[in-house]
């Protein structure tokens, strides 16, 4: 039984062997990402933080799309013809899914692109920890061709994951490509034909299922984190980060792992996780 069925109008949520599949259902309008979306993702990533049946999640659009973007009506003209106060109220609730809570989620992320990815959906894509994706998929920074710029964190996104020629290409010309290309220039890890997509990143789950969840929610934080310290800030916080792991880690990984490694010589590294 889904404990979850019918909680939320616009998304589905799944909780199956420790992976929450959180899947964008708007297929009608290629899962674009309305108001009601975004309230609606904001409560899905909070009430699976706290889920400990939820080890992994991976976010993923029903139908032939991850998401079209911003839906244009709902976002642009009606919140365009409201108080500037509204305007304010939609533009916060989107960026509190889509990379605030997102980027430095608790738990490992993954953005299965199983098919259309366009404007605003780079936010949550390069939030996500890890991404696959389809060589069918189709990736496009539409908005020039609207008459807007790149909106809420596009641009800074596509900064973080993708060269300075290559975003300045795409964000100037509107130009798309496919999942293969993506791959090519870094915004996704992996991509693979569709019919191999689920198997794929089922797989990738169980790799991140048979790590310390504490210790792994120090190491891909921690790396988000050097991105925007200096070289001595970093030294502190690392060393800080790995600190914290240690007293948090009620498991005593590092202990485990080389006892495993020094003692019973049962693993080696770089092959396989400590045995949990």
């Amino acid at each position: 039984m889904n404990k979850y069925e019918g909680r939320w109008k616009t998304v589905l949520v799944e909780i199956e062997g420790g992976i929450a599949w959180v899947t964008l259902n708007r297929p009608e309008k290629r899962n674009a990402m309305s108001p009601t979306l975004n309230r609606e993702m904001r409560d899905v990533l909070e009430t699976l933080e706290q889920d400990a049946d939820a080890r992994v999640l991976v976010l993923t659009g029903a139908g032939s799309a991850w998401t079209a973007g911003m839906d244009l009506k709902e976002y642009f003209r009606e919140v365009d013809a409201g108080p500037e106060i509204l305007q304010e109220k939609i533009r916060r609730e989107a960026s509190e899914w889509q990379w605030k809570l997102l980027r430095m989620y608790a738990k490992p992320t993954i953005a299965m692109v199983n098919g259309w990815c366009f404007g605003g959906g780079f936010s949550p894509l390069v939030a996500c920890d890890l991404a696959v994706c389809a060589d069918e998929a189709t990736f496009g920074l539409s908005e020039i061709n609207w008459g807007i710029p790149p909106g809420n964190l596009v641009s800074k996104a596509m900064a973080d994951t993708v060269g300075h020629r290559q975003a300045l290409y795409y964000i100037m010309t509107g130009k798309t490509f496919d999942g293969r290309k993506a791959a090519e220039m870094g915004l996704v890890n992996q991509s693979v034909p569709l019919a191999q997509l689920r198997e794929t990143v089922v797989t990738l789950c169980q790799d991140l299922l048979d790590k310390n969840p504490v210790v792994l929610r120090a190491a891909k934080n921690g790396f988000k984190r050097c991105r925007e310290l200096t070289w001595e800030q970093n030294e502190d916080y690392l060393y800080a980060k790995l600190d914290q792991s240690r007293l948090l880690d009620t498991e005593g990984g590092r202990e485990e792992g080389m006892r495993q490694f020094l003692d019973e010589k049962s693993i080696k590294p770089g092959l396989q996780a400590y045995k949990r």
